[in-house]
């Protein structure tokens, strides 16, 4: 372990519901300079088109981040000694500004990039992807492995309204972002608004895996599709809390039953070991509408293996 690297504080000394709340507990800073991995909120949700409250996501999973300890008890990887990560804080937002928040998320991403950190984001609702995916695709166009209910494809809600939580990857696909031959959703399910919705994407090359397919294959399976699709070039990864059962993660705005356990979650993520992540989000946490912080804690959850994949990869490169 590094003398210089961010350590959590200790929880055998400091008890967990003690002290300030940050992500895994480890310091605040007020930069990403020196730091191979930034863990950021981004509390807004201004692109929800029905339940509100994921703006809320970031505090909690703070809150519930402090149940995490120091080493992965699966990989063993213990990333507070292989890559030096903090806290950055919440990035500038305007909850009665859509534009001005879209370009504040993407600034604030742009910085900690600037300076050389991987962002391991917070959200907030989806839409906070689509600023995250112009700060990091550097002119290069990404690929995309997605774990959601919904396809987020969708051209536009409530007359011309371009941006919401349902639209960022259509947008990134229109903007050069993402390449869609590289770009795999998986856990896609639920009532669609007409026959044909997903058909957009498909004609992109996007590979949709609905949840019914997931279930008939297994997550070895999958994951190994999912990998060969984005094979080696840089790959983003985002993690919507709805794509887990609301019985496990209720405390989200558009919940879909038949999704998958926490386990199969978890499984999945620790899959992605072997692709070149250049940041990663989860996304769509509602505090309000959670029971016993129980999403809060799955969020905080997948963070953390998001957090130990991407460690793995940073101490793989020294």
């Amino acid at each position: 372990m590094s003398n210089e690297f961010h350590q959590p504080v200790d929880a055998a000394k400091v008890p967990r519901f003690a002290g300030h709340s940050t992500f895994m507990r480890l310091p605040v800073v007020e930069t990403a300079k020196g730091l191979d991995i930034a863990l950021v909120g981004i509390p807004w949700d201004g692109g929800t088109t029905n339940r509100a409250g994921a703006r809320h996501g970031p505090r909690e999973v703070r809150n519930q981040s402090s149940l995490m300890r120091r080493a992965h008890h699966v990989t063993g990887i213990q990333p507070f000694s292989v890559a030096n990560v903090a806290d950055v804080g919440d990035l500038t937002v305007n909850p009665i500004d859509l534009q001005d928040s879209l370009s504040s998320i993407e600034a604030g991403i742009r910085a900690i990039v600037e300076e050389g950190a991987i962002p391991l984001s917070v959200g907030g609702d989806h839409l906070i992807t689509l600023p995250i995916l112009r700060a990091v695709s550097q002119g290069r166009k990404l690929g995309l492995i997605h774990f959601d209910a919904h396809s987020d494809t969708n051209d536009r809600y409530f007359g011309d309204n371009l941006y919401t939580h349902g639209t960022p990857f259509r947008r990134a696909i229109e903007e050069g972002l993402l390449d869609p031959q590289r770009i795999v959703q998986i856990g896609i399910r639920g009532s669609i608004y007409e026959t044909g919705e997903h058909d957009w994407a498909k004609e992109q090359g996007v590979r949709i895996i609905y949840m019914e397919e997931f279930v008939e294959r297994g997550a070895q399976a999958v994951m190994e599709e999912a990998r060969r699709i984005v094979g080696d070039q840089p790959t983003y990864v985002t993690f919507d809390i709805d794509s887990i059962d609301p019985s496990m993660a209720p405390g989200t705005g558009t919940p879909e039953i038949g999704g998958f356990t926490t386990r199969e979650a978890q499984q999945m993520v620790r899959l992605l070991r072997d692709v070149a992540i250049v940041g990663a989000d989860v996304v769509e946490v509602a505090p309000p509408f959670d029971v016993g912080n129980v999403t809060a804690l799955a969020g905080a959850t997948m963070l953390f293996e998001l957090l130990c994949v991407v460690a793995g990869q940073v101490s793989a490169r020294r």
